[in-house]
């Protein structure tokens, strides 16, 4: 027989090529499988968590299938989607990332360049085939998914959580407390997330040296451009960058960053830390102790359950776009790729809608006058 030709990372390793016997086939090809599939996305740059999610999801699918892949079938991926969907309660997002994976283990183990096909039809008289069709997996409808309960801040909102943020810095420290320090600092970060329009991934991964001043703009000080380098990043791309000016609308923001590097982030701040918001223990914030300082302000606020963290950038967007900023300079502002995602992000308020009702009508007005005048 053929034997199989190795090309790269992801082929049919040396050992299996051929027709050569191995004990436990079925097994011994489906872990070379999946150890091939590793190579290959490591090969492609991608994140160790990305490929060990997918591992654990492809083998999550093949014991809900009870079958390999070379016996995978349509009728298996509506059960396991079902399953996901009416019992798990798996939200529209995470059957569209699941189905991606899947679809991408398939593509790569039905490529004849990695010598999967032959090498099944060898051993198993069978072989993979690719199950993920159009008509049987969910499609984006948009190049978001939003969920419908989010939204931005009113600004009546924003405002009532961050009073009750400084609130609690100054409660905090008049009882005689260190936790002012870490109060102070979920404060400036929840308004610097605002002001610029960031993720919460952005902003707590910033370093002192992504804040600078602006030429054009020196009434910023230091901090008229931030450079975000660990910006929401593509399939398989890393993460993306992106410069954010600061604007006049936002001024407020200069001082407070200001005040917290030079006063206050030295008091908790390690030697030769770098990080911009470090925590107790001198490494950088967690995520979740981002989330979890935040929800406790906005609990104490009294505000809504679905306005969480990323609200501040949808309210960034939102409120730009009432302020008359043109929707481009928005999209480059908080590093979409495409116009249709930053209009996900918009929720404008009624009385802006009502603002350009009037200003409508006021122009129409002005336009019939004359026209009155003559007849």
């Amino acid at each position: 027989m053929r034997s199989v030709i190795e090309v790269g990372p992801g082929s049919v390793p040396v050992h299996l090529q051929g027709a050569v016997a191995v004990l436990n086939e079925e097994e011994t090809v489906w872990e070379a499988m999946l150890s091939g599939w590793r190579a290959q996305q490591f090969a492609r740059n991608l994140a160790p968590s990305t490929v060990d999610r997918r591992r654990e999801l492809v083998t999550r699918f093949r014991v809900c299938a009870d079958a390999y892949p070379w016996s995978w079938t349509v009728g298996a991926v509506d059960e396991f989607f079902l399953e996901l969907r009416a019992v798990g309660g798996a939200a529209q997002s995470t059957i569209l990332g699941y189905q991606g994976a899947l679809r991408m283990f398939l593509e790569y183990v039905c490529d004849p360049r990695y010598g999967w096909v032959e090498q099944c039809w060898q051993r198993f008289g069978d072989h993979p085939a690719q199950v993920f069709h159009e008509w049987n997996t969910a499609r984006h409808a948009q190049n978001g998914i939003a969920q419908p309960g989010k939204r931005p801040y009113t600004r009546d909102e924003l405002q009532d959580l961050f009073d009750c943020a400084d609130e609690r810095v100054v409660r905090i420290r008049q009882k005689g407390s260190k936790g002012w320090v870490t109060a102070f600092r979920t404060a400036t970060m929840m308004k610097a997330a605002y002001a610029w329009g960031l993720r919460r991934n952005e902003v707590r991964s910033l370093d002192l040296v992504d804040c600078a001043s602006n030429p054009a703009a020196r009434q910023f000080g230091d901090f008229g451009i931030i450079y975000v380098r660990f910006g929401k990043a593509m399939r398989g791309s890393p993460p993306k960058r992106r410069s954010v000016l600061s604007l006049p609308e936002m001024d407020w923001s200069t001082e407070i960053m200001r005040q917290w590097v030079e006063e206050v982030r030295p008091l908790i701040a390690r030697p030769r830390a770098s990080c911009l918001w470090p925590s107790e223990r001198g490494g950088m914030i967690t995520a979740d102790a981002v989330s979890r300082a935040f929800n406790e302000v906005k609990r104490e606020a009294g505000l809504d359950d679905e306005l969480d963290f990323h609200s501040l950038r949808r309210s960034y967007v939102t409120h730009l776009l009432e302020d008359g900023y043109d929707a481009f300079f928005i999209q480059q502002q908080v590093g979409h790729e495409h116009a249709s995602t930053t209009s996900i992000y918009t929720g404008v308020s009624p009385d802006y809608r009502a603002r350009v009702v009037s200003d409508a009508i006021a122009r129409m007005a002005t336009t019939m006058i004359p026209t009155a005048a003559k007849d």
